[in-house]
């Protein structure tokens, strides 16, 4: 029950009461804000790489015809 203290402290889940039953649920905002920090950054440099693969390789079928 402590590391669910620790989520819950850290808001990365909520939680509601069913009578004497207690139940945690994700919370994906500050969930979503960490990927939008740490993995946006790289998906954006991956997004241009694939970017450019097409580019070249259009380039490429188009000077082979």
């Amino acid at each position: 029950m402590k590391h669910l203290a620790i989520l819950e402290d850290a808001n990365l889940i909520t939680v509601t009461w069913d009578g004497r039953e207690k139940l945690h649920y994700l919370n994906p905002a500050p969930i979503q804000e960490t990927y939008g920090r740490w993995v946006g950054k790289f998906e954006r440099h991956r997004a241009q790489a694939l970017d450019a693969l097409k580019l070249n390789l259009e380039e490429k079928k188009g000077r082979s015809k």
